[in-house]
């Protein structure tokens, strides 16, 4: 059986993160996903990391997308299950909801879209539940058989629904878990020798940690904040009940630096360093045996501890794992915002670099966003024109009796509504 359709699995998956080598035609087959790496140079070759269900890892709001892809450390949102779900627990509104729409690879084909629905509500001052779902469709591709005949068409789909709790353990300092179910559906159950694929699913965590304290720099409020997030990790999926591939565990490590320059203007600056936590692929002899690296065919828990230190080209290689993400935020009176950025990755492990820049627009309880990547590689990239949209709405519990929104003080001995 071949899976032939208007643009490659591996193409799409290339362009959503360092996880499958491109394919030099539209078609791909199970030998080519589990193609091994022989001979080389350890240093200077290319050696992605190869999992499953990429969408996992792309960034799904128009908000962090518009300051390269960071978000472990920025200000608390409605997006925050992605990054960094214990930002709910700080969060200074009741609850809130989001939506988000991208267009995806609009420059090999019209029909792959990733939506995003993310919301939270806040318990009380100190604890917040928090979900999303997000649905990724590729398109349409047509499966042959070995002769060449069209056996069925499939619209390959994979989506991911979580729950998360998040609680401040202190002031500034808070903690989240999340659970993630995961179905990847690429086949639609097509058979290939007397062998019937299936739909693959997972079971996934996050554990997530958010801190932010206030102070001033001569005289001027400012903020600093610090996050860490572990997603992602959960069980391999099989496509087939045989072959088992990672899902995209991941660690994201961040921090941020906010200035309110007067009334009106508040400017922010944020870095995250982030890295896949599942086996590198170790450099293969001839005759199949590994000669330099780890069996990358471990438990998960072995395979979270193995990714620091197994890559066959040494530290160096463990070094080139991690990309990068840095961007600015400028905010106007809390109204209007403007957003810069540049996300960075070695050639050898993907070699997705890009500037990005966003918009916002906030009135009442709504946001409006938007975002635009600029890849470094030029308009000839798969990922050029990519635009992020994300619709926000958040909401404040109305005053409890006796008290008064605004200036006014609440009435002495009465907490905050919640």
């Amino acid at each position: 059986m071949r899976v032939v359709g208007h643009i490659a699995i591996a193409t799409l998956l290339l362009a959503a993160m360092p996880s499958v080598r491109l394919a030099a035609q539209v078609s791909i087959t199970t030998q080519e996903i589990d193609g091994r790496v022989q001979g080389g140079d350890t240093k200077n070759r290319r050696n992605l990391i190869q999992v499953a269900v990429p969408l996992l890892s792309v960034a799904p709001d128009s908000r962090a997308s518009g300051m390269g892809d960071v978000g472990v450390a920025s200000d608390p949102d409605v997006n925050s299950q992605h990054w960094n779900l214990s930002k709910y627990a700080l969060i200074d509104k009741k609850w809130g909801i989001s939506l988000s729409y991208i267009p995806w690879l609009r420059k090999l084909t019209k029909d792959i879209n990733l939506a995003y629905l993310a919301g939270y509500y806040r318990i009380d001052k100190w604890q917040a539940v928090s979900g999303s779902l997000r649905y990724f469709s590729m398109g349409q591709m047509n499966f042959t058989d070995e002769q060449g005949q069209p056996i069925s068409t499939h619209n390959p789909n994979e989506f991911a629904l979580d729950v998360g709790y998040s609680r401040k353990f202190i002031e500034g300092f808070s903690g989240g878990v999340g659970f993630r179910f995961i179905r990847s559906d690429l086949t639609g159950g097509v058979a290939q020798a007397n062998q019937t694929s299936k739909a693959g699913m997972s079971f996934a965590t996050d554990v997530t940690l958010y801190y932010e304290k206030g102070l001033e720099v001569g005289h001027l409020p400012a903020e600093m904040a610090f996050g860490a997030a572990f997603t992602n990790i959960g069980s391999r999926l099989s496509y087939n009940g045989v072959h088992k591939y990672f899902i995209p565990a991941t660690m994201r490590l961040g921090g941020r630096f906010s200035i309110s320059i007067d009334d009106y203007n508040r400017l922010s600056g944020m870095l995250d360093a982030s890295k896949l936590l599942v086996p590198t692929p170790p450099l293969y002899n001839a005759d199949g045996t590994i000669a330099k690296g780890k069996n990358p065919d471990v438990g998960v828990a072995q395979g979270v501890f193995q990714s620091f230190a197994d890559a066959p080209g040494g530290s160096l290689e463990e070094f080139h794992e991690m990309y990068w993400g840095t961007g600015i935020e400028y905010w106007y009176s809390e109204l209007f915002a403007l957003r810069f950025g540049y996300f960075y990755e070695h050639e050898s492990k993907g070699g997705r670099q890009y500037f990005t820049i966003g918009a916002g627009v906030s009135y009442n309880v709504f946001t409006l966003d938007a975002s635009y990547l600029i890849p470094t590689a030029g308009f000839n990239s798969p990922m050029a024109n990519t635009v992020r949209f994300s619709l926000m709405v958040n909401f404040n519990e109305p005053a409890k009796k006796g008290k008064v929104k605004g200036n006014v003080p609440q009435v002495e001995g009465e907490e905050e509504a919640y």
